[in-house]
């Protein structure tokens, strides 16, 4: 029983069948968010969402059933399996408000292309550097902020009247998203060397410590390459290994029949 599901499950045409749907499935969410269309095809438009659902369901059960133990330890099943179950959470009165985060089971795109993968497990291993980012760039706004609301708060309340306030505003210039009209330049009309706090604030944020992000991120990036490159060397090695063995095998056995002659 337990081969035969498994034959199901690693034919070649299994795991696009799944990508599909999972594409299909959010073209359909997509739908059901206007109105006009569902008015006129709402019916078959849930009844092919319960359907795909249907089909993600009896995959998880097909693969618990091949490999039960195998399925918890591999964290990207155990992600699939997440998603599809908070889908089937019923999504009536207090559990309403789920019914948006159906739209999850697209990020099964995630577990079912390996590339994706690669960029997500980029991604984990970065986060312990940008978390160290995070909290330098966390002590600079601090020391920013208090310094701007002490100068700048009595004159511009609305933008550094407060410790909050005057991070978002900051948060504001390092996006450099109007920045300079709308923010400095009316500050320099009552305090003329205001750029003084301002521009080195811009230079150590948007073009320093963001851009460390970009580093610790393709740092990670190619270390999780050079990893899987590696483990695909050593596959290579074992694999040329066993032919090489069997070659000899069968030149012994070669030898041994011209021998019997």
């Amino acid at each position: 029983m337990k081969a035969s599901l498994s034959r199901i499950l690693n034919h070649r045409r299994f795991e696009p069948t799944i990508m599909i749907l999972i594409i299909i499935n959010a073209i359909v969410l997509a739908l059901e968010t206007s109105p006009a269309i569902m008015a006129a095809a709402g019916s078959l438009i849930l009844w092919i969402d319960k359907l795909i659902l249907g089909i993600f369901v009896v995959e998880i059960l097909l693969r618990l059933a091949v490999d039960f133990r195998g399925f918890w330890r591999d964290p990207w099943r155990i992600f699939d399996f997440i998603i599809v179950a908070v889908a089937l959470v019923p999504a009536t009165g207090a559990l309403s408000a789920l019914r948006a985060f159906r739209i999850l089971r697209v990020l099964r795109l995630v577990s079912a292309v390996p590339q994706m993968r690669r960029v997500v497990a980029g991604l984990l291993t970065a986060l312990p550097g940008m978390g160290s980012i995070v909290t330098l760039l966390g002590l600079i706004f601090f020391v920013f902020s208090v310094i701007s609301t002490k100068l700048l708060g009595g004159a511009f309340p609305e933008w550094f009247g407060t410790l909050g306030a005057s991070a978002y505003t900051l948060f504001q210039i390092m996006t450099l998203e109007s920045w300079s009209m709308g923010i400095v330049r009316p500050v320099m009309e009552v305090f003329p060397l205001a750029w003084l706090l301002f521009v080195p604030f811009i230079i150590v944020t948007a073009f320093a410590v963001l851009n460390l992000f970009i580093g610790v991120i393709v740092d990670a990036m190619q270390s999780e390459n050079a990893e899987i490159a590696h483990d695909e060397r050593e596959s290579m090695k074992i694999e040329s290994a066993e032919i090489l063995r069997e070659v000899r095998g069968l030149r012994a056995e070669l030898a041994a029949l011209k021998a019997d002659r």
